[in-house]
């Protein structure tokens, strides 16, 4: 006859867990829309009044995405408090695409067992990236699996609702030639590329010296869309995230007959550094990072002016990136960085 045995036992700590809510309950800080949510952290669901009379036809925006292998250089670093930005953020800066105004987040954060230090860190970061993101954060799902990860392992997602007015939203529809396009500055390597990153700086010499560079969260761009999107006239047609695929993200709001003619920009140190350390061509160096942009902003050349100065008010740098032109072609790269 087996000996007597509880879910603790099995590696699953319910009191541990319960525990853990209650201290993101009673350390809530104050968030946006807090007037509309009417159920929030600790039920079986979070209710959220949606009220916009000022709005003709509001939409809903929803994003989601993770952090990926970010997370094994953070674990390798023990160091957590920059994670919870980099989820909003690739979530957020996701959603503004549309020009939605941000409302809501909810995370889901999975592990082996539960690490009270290593889940308050990342949950205090994930909680002040809300806020500067000017969403709600509004619950979220904490789970304990030792069958499915290795001891000190964990694993998050993320997903941010927004609302749009239908009129006002951002996209393809909007581009035409003669259109600017401004890149906005990105913080490093933000959330994507970490699989060959962690190949290309994987020596303990390597993690001392770039460690804490290659952790620097993923920028926040919601403050800046959101003030642009509040200019007179309306000068901010569509935009791209620029994350995963790298500068090839232009190509997906690309209206049929119009192309995105880029102009060379002055790539960051550290991307050249992987550049060199992999070998990469300059090809696959901007269609496996950032290489310096967060954003590509399609703006009329009329607003060219204001907008830039809107990007640096805030901290970023202004990149002068090309123009919209007449093309079959989507994406329009200079001829020496082809190859």
């Amino acid at each position: 006859m087996l000996a007597p045995m509880d879910y603790k036992e099995a590696g699953v700590d319910i009191e541990k867990g319960d525990n853990f809510v209650d201290w993101l309950k009673d350390s809530n800080e104050a968030s946006y829309h807090a007037d509309k949510i009417m159920d929030g952290i600790g039920g079986f669901a979070s209710i959220f009044k949606f009220q916009y009379p000022d709005m003709e036809e509001p939409c809903l925006v929803s994003a989601t995405d993770g952090i990926g292998t970010k997370l094994k250089l953070a674990i390798a670093l023990e160091k957590y408090d920059t994670l919870g930005q980099d989820l909003v953020a690739m979530c957020a800066n996701d959603l503004i695409c549309t020009g939605a105004q941000p409302l809501f987040f909810l995370d889901y954060f999975a592990t082996s067992s539960l690490d009270l230090h290593q889940a308050k860190e990342f949950l205090k970061g994930l909680r002040k990236a809300c806020f500067e993101s000017q969403m709600a954060l509004m619950g979220g799902e904490t789970a304990e699996m030792p069958g499915i990860y290795q001891p000190k392992d964990f694993d998050c997602a993320g997903f941010a609702v927004g609302v749009v007015d239908k009129k006002k939203i951002l996209g393809k529809e909007r581009i035409k030639a003669g259109q600017k396009l401004i890149g906005v500055s990105s913080s490093g390597f933000h959330s994507n590329g970490f699989s060959l990153i962690r190949k290309l700086f994987e020596s303990a010499e390597d993690l001392k010296e770039y460690g804490q560079k290659l952790l620097t969260p993923t920028a926040l761009y919601v403050e800046l869309v959101m003030n642009l999107t509040k200019i007179e006239g309306a000068p901010l047609q569509a935009l791209a995230h620029i994350t995963g695929g790298g500068i090839h993200n232009i190509s997906r709001i690309m209206p049929e007959g119009c192309g995105a003619q880029i102009k060379p920009w002055t790539i960051p140190d550290l991307f050249i550094e992987a550049q060199k350390r992999g070998n990469l061509s300059q090809a696959e160096l901007l269609k496996t990072f950032n290489c310096g942009l967060g954003l590509a902003l399609v703006v009329d050349e009329k607003s060219y002016e204001s907008v830039t100065q809107e990007i640096l008010k805030l901290g970023f740098q202004s990149i002068d990136l090309g123009e919209i032109v007449p093309s079959s072609e989507p994406l329009i790269l200079p001829d020496s960085w082809q190859s």
